[in-house]
């Protein structure tokens, strides 16, 4: 076993002989968006996303689904619609569904346990930080607000629209950037947010962190609707969990902050590299044609898991 549970890293990574090991890794969730192809597209590609943090390639993946049999009955579209969006996805990154397994719930949700391989000697790890990394990340943030907004009713079309560009955008293009590039470490923004992700790779690895808030980047429309009050209850969980570790700057507000927490659902990579190939790496993340390719900060001597936060 070469990365287990002990790091709160993505995956867990096994080897299968002297070059190739194997990456795990299970997720899954209720819908966060109305349209049932979409759903399924989105749980796909947040499963993926861990194989592809650790530097890997999916190879196949086995469907979880809860679903209420009285609703199976009565609309069996929905859930076909779901599986289709999940195996599309699945194709995609060019790994082959193979089965799964199905059970009755009053709440719908789906996801994937997902396999892929990894060169065992180049493995991403999330604790293996160093000082003196430039940190880069790969997708905009902001899906919890939205999400939170589709809910209540309050997103527009053309803001769902990139939410959901962004949710199913695969980080093939990010880990390939990685494996030709070289990086010290990295993992996916997902549900503790872009601070409580950042937070656990500098607590595995015994460094801190700097970041500047507005370097960041913002899907469209997410702060407006941060301003307007949609806020998960996700993201104030990560505001409270974040308060001990992190130090914010006066003039990074309140919507900021919250942004910098929000519970993201299939976010990008956050990628820790050397100063030295930090171009590199973002001339290889844009030719892969990653969302974002941002300098958001740097790696940095002192506390284990310290950020300090500033415009």
């Amino acid at each position: 076993m070469l990365v287990d549970a002990a790091t709160a890293d993505d995956a867990a990574v096994y080897r299968i002989d002297e070059n190739r090991a194997l990456v795990a890794t299970v997720d899954f969730f209720t819908p966060i968006v109305d349209d049932a192809y979409d759903f399924g597209r989105i749980a796909a590609t947040n499963a993926l996303s861990d194989i592809y943090a650790m530097g890997g390639r999916p190879l196949f993946a086995l469907n979880l689904v809860a679903f209420p049999r009285d609703l199976l009955r009565e609309e069996p579209e929905i859930l076909g619609a779901i599986l289709r969006g999940g195996g599309d996805v699945v194709r995609a990154a060019g790994a082959v569904t193979v089965g799964g397994h199905s059970i009755d719930d009053a709440e719908p949700k789906y996801g994937l346990c997902a396999m892929g391989e990894v060169d065992a000697d180049a493995i991403v790890r999330n604790s293996t930080a160093r000082a003196g990394d430039v940190l880069v990340l790969t997708k905009p943030i902001g899906t919890g607000v939205i999400s939170t907004a589709i809910k209540r009713g309050t997103a527009d079309p053309p803001t769902i629209a990139r939410a959901v560009e962004s949710m199913t955008t695969l980080n093939r293009g990010g880990a390939e950037a990685m494996r030709q590039v070289g990086v010290s470490a990295a993992t996916d923004i997902t549900g503790f947010g872009l601070i409580g992700h950042l937070r656990s790779m500098l607590r595995a690895s015994g460094v801190a962190a700097r970041i500047s808030a507005g370097a960041v980047p913002l899907l469209p429309g997410a702060r407006a609707l941060a301003e307007a009050g949609a806020i998960p209850g996700g993201t104030r969980r990560n505001i409270a969990d974040a308060a001990l570790d992190v130090t914010w700057s006066d003039a990074v507000d309140d919507v900021a902050r919250a942004l910098l927490c929000d519970a993201q659902t299939s976010g990008g990579l956050l990628i820790s590299v050397p100063a030295a190939k930090a171009d590199a790496l973002i001339d290889a993340l844009r030719a892969a044609d990653t969302l974002v390719a941002a300098r958001i900060g740097e790696v940095v001597e002192g506390s284990p898991a310290k950020i300090y936060v500033s415009t």
